[in-house]
């Protein structure tokens, strides 16, 4: 079904960017939670040029996706909200070898995505691809993992430095963040932000707008895709491709800092699944009290993995 136009032919007004932060602000507001979270906000952002060609540059990437552990509860398609499954610490990952990274951890969009597909979150493969075909000049020995921490001072102080020390030890000269939910996009934002003042091109591949333009990073590949999608569509190759070759063009075309480019991809020819992530004008009184003790009872969980 294709979204309904007026006699000018304009799309409905919730056809945009899907607004984030005020969306988690307002569910949280309604599920008990009366601090508002803020939101890391700058309006000035560093910005390193390619030092040489993609052609010879070692590029990574920088995902918020976990490495699947059997011990850890449902982490399949589809699972619910796993709070058992989160990491604490960077991690790193040989990229001459198959990975199974999932985002049961995480707020992804679970109504309307499935998780079945991990080259929409772990472009791996294309870049495996984009380095074979000489788009870039080598994929770095490593990956590294970012933890999803609501604490701005942990990934600043702790997170960053880390993943920007291991980029360094591999000589990487670029890195493609891959963040899955909104906090996932603030986490690569600042990391980002961090590795771009330290000499490392970057450009992250996201659906959250508002959130990454909040931060101001250096380079945005914005797709208008349910959370969970920012590598492409799933069981998609041509479209994860044309995603990554996007975020190529713009390491190569970005002029300056805060430049966001947009896929001219669509989700679908209906934009109604933008009303329903997290929206409470969507939400019953009961559902929202069931989303308030299964996050506590997933907050208590992590808890306790963060503190083992």
């Amino acid at each position: 079904m294709s979204a309904p136009r007026d006699e000018f032919g304009f799309a409905p007004d919730y056809d945009a960017p899907v607004p984030y932060m005020q969306r988690t602000r307002d569910y949280y507001a309604a599920i008990g939670y009366t601090t508002p979270y803020r939101w890391a906000h700058y309006t000035e952002a560093p910005f390193q040029p390619l030092k040489k060609p993609l052609s010879q540059s070692r590029v990574t990437i920088v995902t918020t996706a976990a490495p699947f552990d059997p011990d850890k509860g449902d982490q399949g398609p589809g699972a619910a909200y796993n709070g058992s499954a989160k990491f604490y610490q960077v991690y790193d990952g040989d990229t001459s070898k198959e990975h199974d990274l999932r985002i049961s951890h995480i707020g992804y969009d679970r109504k309307h995505t499935s998780a079945t597909d991990n080259g929409t979150w772990f472009p791996l493969p294309q870049l495996l691809k984009a380095s074979a075909a000489g788009r870039i000049g080598e994929v770095s020995q490593r990956f590294f993992g970012a933890p999803t921490n609501r604490s701005h001072r942990v990934t600043l102080d702790t997170d960053a430095p880390e993943i920007l020390a291991r980029c360094l030890a591999d000589k990487v000269d670029v890195a493609v963040l891959v963040p899955n939910c909104p906090v996932c996009h603030q986490t690569t934002a600042l990391v980002a932000r961090h590795l771009e003042r330290n000499g490392i091109a970057t450009v992250i591949m996201g659906c959250a707008k508002d959130i990454i333009e909040h931060a101001a990073v250096p380079r945005f590949l914005f797709s208008d895709f349910p959370l969970g999608n920012s590598a492409g569509k799933p069981h998609d190759i041509a479209s994860q491709a044309q995603t990554l070759e996007l975020a190529l063009k713009l390491l190569e075309s970005a002029s300056g800092p805060q430049t966001t480019m947009q896929s001219p991809l669509r989700w679908s020819e209906d934009a109604s699944w933008k009303l329903d992530y997290n929206n409470v004008a969507q939400l019953s009184p009961e559902e929202l009290a069931r989303r308030r003790a299964e996050f506590d009872k997933q907050k208590e969980i992590a808890r306790g993995n963060r503190a083992a």
